[in-house]
């Protein structure tokens, strides 16, 4: 089983930390480089966008939405 990462970002102007799988992190890197934006950037986004869900759940969401596009 792979073990969380850990990584913190601005949201909002408070740090706040998300811990997810590296293959998790990978795909949202990936993301982010191909839609030019920086991982904060993304990450951001996903904020926005999550309507009530963990942040944390929200980016695997994400990752797995671009992943099945691919």
């Amino acid at each position: 089983m792979a073990s969380l990462r850990k990584r913190s970002v601005l949201l909002s102007g408070h740090a706040t930390s998300i811990a997810l799988e590296p293959e998790f992190w990978e795909v949202l890197e990936e993301m982010a480089a191909r839609r030019g934006l920086s991982l904060a950037a993304l990450i951001v986004g996903i904020d926005r966008a999550r309507a009530g869900r963990p942040l944390a759940s929200a980016c695997r969401v994400a990752a797995l939405a671009y992943a099945r596009e691919r």
